[in-house]
């Protein structure tokens, strides 16, 4: 696969003197166009750290991103705005969703940023609440509710997919229907996926798993021939 996203040399340091702390220490790696990838790694190994700068929410300390050509670390703030805005698309763990807006509602507000976006209702059916348009969050399901947050990021059409542990609050019938969907985009509408979580359940099926410890890239796996989500043992 062409080479896509690149990290050289990336550093995010909080802190100064001998109170420095390195969340992430020397990180490359390349990942290409429509990679499934999982990134794995115990709490404080810099993984959600390592989404937030690549999302554009945070800033490094030194190193450079880039991303399709790109070089995102370097934008100023109207041209960050508009790569998260156009650009990225974010899967949280606990859905992120308006509790006072509908299912279809939550999901048309990325219109203001993304008008040339899916259709609200079209990305709703494709991700099964074709049925559930106009019901709240606190109606739905915590599996309706994290399908939701998925039509919410697919919906401006990025092409990036940031999920942090999008299956962690799910159960585990529910989480296989969630990855074979992120599964599916990712290969049907050549989306990068990249998935931050604890479960080393997902390393098979990953085209790619980059395993972190200490704020660094402690192994970076390239699966030849992942096996199929239903393989899996959860």
């Amino acid at each position: 696969m062409p080479e896509f996203i690149s990290f050289n040399n990336v550093n995010k340091v909080y802190g100064e003197g001998v109170n420095r702390l390195f969340a992430l220490k020397d990180v490359s790696f390349t990942i290409g166009q429509g990679e499934f990838v999982v990134i794995l790694g115990p709490s404080g190994a810099g993984k959600s750290t390592l989404l937030n700068l690549l999302g554009g929410m945070d800033s490094l300390s030194d190193g450079e991103i880039y991303v399709d050509g790109e070089n995102i670390s370097r934008y100023p703030d109207h041209l960050l705005t508009a790569y998260r805005a156009k650009s990225v698309g974010f899967v949280f763990q606990f859905y992120n969703l308006i509790p006072m807006l509908t299912a279809l509602e939550n999901v048309t507000l990325t219109k203001d940023v993304a008008p040339d976006g899916f259709d609200g209702k079209e990305i709703l059916s494709r991700v099964g609440l074709s049925e559930h348009l106009h019901q709240f969050p606190a109606q739905l399901s915590g599996g309706e509710q994290q399908r939701v947050s998925i039509a919410r990021a697919l919906c401006k059409k990025p092409s990036i997919i940031l999920c942090d542990e999008p299956t962690g609050a799910l159960d585990s019938e529910t989480g296989v229907t969630i990855l074979k969907l992120l599964y599916e985009v990712c290969k049907a509408e050549k989306k990068t996926v990249i998935i931050v979580t604890h479960n080393a359940l997902l390393a098979p099926i990953a085209d790619r798993v980059l395993r972190m410890k200490n704020g660094k890239i402690s192994e970076n796996t390239v699966n030849p021939l992942p096996i199929s989500i239903d393989e899996v043992k959860w």
